[in-house]
């Protein structure tokens, strides 16, 4: 018999994250490292169980098994418990056979028997792919105290911004009176930040209308929030005033680890009353040689630096040459910088090697882009990469796989 709880989250974290390009051929977008020593996943997470709501059901899909083997048991977010804790829910073949995900609304349909199970009172829909830090609970007593049906979370945006996102028009109570779904022209700067909470029998009544609809996205966004305005439900906009981040672009994700840095950061992953939790191996302490110079970046465990890191994000265990150049760059896991080698307003994947002398991107100011380099592969001595380059496997000469 399984414990009653007031609320159940559902974590989305099936997504391909296509726009991430290199860093998500081998992976799920929510197991893309962020900030040197977490998965992007992490803030949902943790924003879950700093909020008290200790069942969790992860949603996947897509390229899962670096996710499903980084979540586990759930233990490093205390979500390893007896009644509760966490799950992963990929697709699955029933009676009446098997089929993906094809929205998010069906991907939350597919799973109405593990919200059942705890006989919840409101379910919290999340996305796996965005980094901030949010008190669930705050939202869920904004909720019951409204008395509506669903709340969404809205982050004010610029009104040029506006048509890139989900659009809340409300009254001055903060009711939703309209949904705009990336509008031309925007009358309202209230954007949904994919997150909602809404009564359990009110979700599964739609959830099986949706599903019975022909022709439908099942996709909340599209069709089920539409649907319940279009029926009068009682619909609430929930105001989100802290850092909040789509990372779901190459240059949104190098923006994000930006945010880390400098002495005031736009984004404080060192607050200790909101603890961002997540599963690291032990590695050694990092050093940083006598010779090398670091400035205003984050220099994770096991890294060794000899060379020169310059407003940058290193995840651990990498390493950077005597005579090497790291600039405006997030460098993931296990990666070697070569001596003489130089990187620049790049993002390299873990497990990756930049040989002696070889150039990686250019300077901020006059590249075109980000430079991606994959996870595993060896740019080649003496090789120079573009600035807006997308190096995946053997994608340009001078690029090898690693062979481990």
């Amino acid at each position: 018999m399984y414990k009653k709880k007031e609320c159940v989250a559902m974590l989305l974290a099936g997504g391909q994250g296509s726009r991430l390009y290199a860093l998500t051929e081998k992976t799920a977008k929510p197991a893309v490292t962020f900030g040197s020593k977490y998965k992007i996943i992490d803030f949902p997470m943790s924003n879950c169980i700093n909020s008290g709501i200790d069942t969790v059901g992860v949603l996947t899909q897509y390229q899962p098994l670096v996710l499903n083997e980084y979540i586990g048991n759930g233990q490093p977010w205390d979500l390893d418990r007896m009644s509760g804790g966490v799950m992963i829910l990929p697709p699955y073949q029933g009676k009446n056979g098997a089929d993906w995900y094809k929205g998010t609304a069906n991907a939350i349909y597919q799973n109405l028997d593990f919200i059942r199970r705890y006989d919840p009172d409101y379910v919290l829909i999340l996305s796996g792919d965005h980094i901030y830090k949010m008190d669930y609970n705050s939202m869920l007593k904004a909720h019951k105290s409204s008395g509506a049906d669903c709340t969404i979370a809205v982050l004010e945006v610029p009104l040029s911004e506006a048509s890139r996102f989900g659009i809340m028009v409300t009254d001055e109570t903060g009711k939703i009176t309209e949904f705009q779904e990336k509008p031309k022209n925007p009358t309202s700067t209230k954007a949904s930040m994919g997150i909602y909470i809404f009564n359990r029998k009110v979700l599964e009544k739609y959830l099986i209308d949706d599903e019975n609809t022909p022709g439908s996205n099942n996709d909340f966004g599209k069709n089920i929030i539409p649907n319940m305005l279009n029926d009068g439900m009682s619909m609430y906009a929930y105001p989100f005033e802290g850092y909040w981040k789509d990372v779901g672009t190459i240059s949104s994700l190098w923006e994000a680890n930006m945010d880390l840095l400098g002495e005031a950061p736009a984004f404080n992953i060192h607050d200790k009353t909101w603890r961002i939790f997540s599963r690291n191996y032990a590695e050694p302490p990092h050093h940083i040689g006598e010779e090398a110079s670091v400035s205003n970046s984050i220099i994770s465990e096991g890294c060794e630096i000899q060379g020169t890191v310059e407003h940058s994000v290193l995840s651990n265990g990498v390493v950077v040459e005597k005579g090497a150049i790291v600039k405006d760059s997030v460098i993931m896991s296990n990666t070697v910088i070569k001596s003489g080698a130089v990187v620049n307003y790049s993002i390299i994947d873990g497990d990756s090697i930049i040989s002696e002398n070889a150039i990686v991107g250019e300077d901020a100011e006059s590249a075109k882009g980000i430079a991606v380099i994959g996870s595993g592969l060896c740019v080649e001595p003496n090789v120079v990469i573009a600035s807006d380059a997308m190096i995946n496997n053997d994608s340009v000469d001078g690029v090898s796989v690693i062979l481990k």
